[in-house]
């Protein structure tokens, strides 16, 4: 039962992957727990507007891409394969559907009470949502990240020709040239998403390579995947203004360096420049809570903040805007508050990019691993020795497992293959239980598969891979 001077034992502020899973592990853990979340459904920016939507058009543009650009007809399968978007999109929503309904499901059943509704702080045991005020013994904030705006180039989902990652979820016609703002994991996804299903697409990126924060060989091997698909790829570059002229779109792009501008004329532009923390409207003043230089909310290791009693996860808190990352803190914070250890190894936390191929990594890429003072050790295996790959004729990519050349711990894995989202999760495995690379090395793998790929990385350490 909750504390009689309290509505709830524990209050969740936002309904994504880190809060409701909170909210349900703290039902679970005998809480009285409601959750706070504006939105008509539950799953916050991931489900609904977010991974899940995203990978059913990933999937679905790459059906098509198979049928329509040669991959079924290097196996002498020949189809006049043709889209109806319409149909696409509405299995889209069905999916997302789905998995929202699914989490209502779960709230009803671990007795988690969902407020609807944008909460404010008026202490730090108490909101408001609407009219009503609730109160808790201990709050969680879990509001999550929202779309960065980029100065002079105004979104407008609705219109639909300058748009966000939401915006870009639901285009209703396939853009005749679609100019992605932003190089990283949201562009080069929903880009890839449009060149398949017909668009010209044109990637303008500030840095000097794709995909920020990867390690440098997995970049490069972007930029040369990416053009090879077909996408035009303008790095140092940035977009300094757009305007909308019926239904075309001049951007004026300029070097990064500064230079002499550019116009590049499109139907459709997507800008996805990164996210930031969700804090407006929460009343932060209120309790006194101050946010970092980056507009994010610092916690200790156990996810307080430095008000008694209010909590904080997700992408609202220092640390990569991960929909799992949140989901480990949820549980972690809600262990916490009911006097359990909740631990999450920020230093194991794998990352994956939905493109085909799939670009994943987990630990510290080899400038990192340098920065910090490791020797290091570094084996590389490409997917072109790997027999399955060979055979599937899916041979783009490579693994690369970093060791510390002293002890051989596993410091990072870096996976570019068509199936690297799902074998990273071996390597972030191995890490959590301090694998050296011989650990993976001497581990039987089954024959044939991708996985043997980061077998042979490991080796490749060892300094003596069998298949090259």
């Amino acid at each position: 039962m909750a504390d009689q001077t309290y509505d709830y034992d524990v209050l969740v502020i936002g309904a994504g992957p880190g809060g409701y899973v909170a909210a349900i592990r703290a039902a679970q853990l005998g809480l009285k727990t409601a959750c706070v979340e504006s939105r008509e459904t539950l799953g916050g920016t991931c489900l609904n507007v977010g991974c899940i939507p995203s990978k059913a058009l990933l999937h679905a543009s790459e059906l098509l891409d198979e049928a329509q650009n040669g991959h079924m007809a290097t196996w002498g399968i020949t189809a006049n394969a043709t889209l109806d978007l319409g149909v696409m999109m509405a299995e889209k929503v069905k999916a997302v559907g789905e998995l929202t309904g699914g989490i209502e499901f779960l709230f009803k059943k671990n007795k988690v009470t969902w407020i609807k509704g944008r909460a404010a702080f008026q202490d730090a045991h108490t909101v408001k949502v609407g009219d009503d005020t609730i109160t808790a013994k201990d709050i969680v904030i879990a509001t999550g990240s929202s779309v960065t705006p980029l100065p002079g180039v105004e979104v407008d989902n609705a219109a639909g020709q300058i748009v966000d990652s939401t915006g870009a979820l639901e285009l209703s016609e396939v853009p005749e040239h679609l100019v992605v703002i932003g190089g990283g994991v949201i562009g080069l996804e929903l880009g890839s998403v449009w060149r398949r299903l017909g668009a010209k697409v044109t990637v303008v990126e500030f840095l000097d390579m794709l995909l920020p924060g990867m390690d440098t060989d997995v970049r490069k091997e972007a930029g040369k995947i990416f053009k090879k698909q077909g996408m035009d790829i303008r790095l140092k570059s940035k977009v300094t203004g757009a305007t909308v002229n019926g239904k075309k779109v001049s951007l004026t792009v300029e070097p990064a360096a500064g230079g002499d501008a550019e116009t590049i004329e499109a139907s459709h532009v997507l800008v996805s420049i990164g996210r930031r923390p969700n804090v407006d409207g929460l009343n932060l003043e209120a309790i006194g809570l101050e946010l970092n230089k980056r507009g994010q909310i610092d916690t200790e290791h156990d996810f307080r903040t430095k008000v008694d009693g209010v909590w904080a996860i997700g992408d609202v808190i220092p640390g990569p805007m991960l929909a799992h990352k949140a989901e480990d803190e949820g549980i972690a914070v809600a262990e916490n508050i009911a006097g359990q250890t909740g631990i999450v190894n920020h230093a194991v936390i794998p990352g994956v990019v939905y493109t085909m191929p799939e670009f994943a990594d987990v630990g510290m890429t080899e400038e990192e691993a340098k920065e910090a003072g490791h020797q290091v050790k570094v084996g590389k295996f490409p997917m072109m020795a790997n027999s399955r790959a060979k055979a599937n004729r899916d041979t783009d990519g490579f693994v690369k497992v970093i060791a510390d050349a002293e002890t051989d711990r596993v410091l990072g894995v870096h996976i570019v293959a068509s199936l690297a989202g799902t074998m990273i999760a071996e390597a972030a495995l191995a890490m959590e239980f301090g694998a050296t690379s011989e650990d993976i090395a001497y581990t039987c793998h089954a024959h044939p598969t991708h996985a043997e790929a980061l077998k042979e990385a490991a080796m490749a350490v060892q300094g003596k891979p069998i298949h090259m």
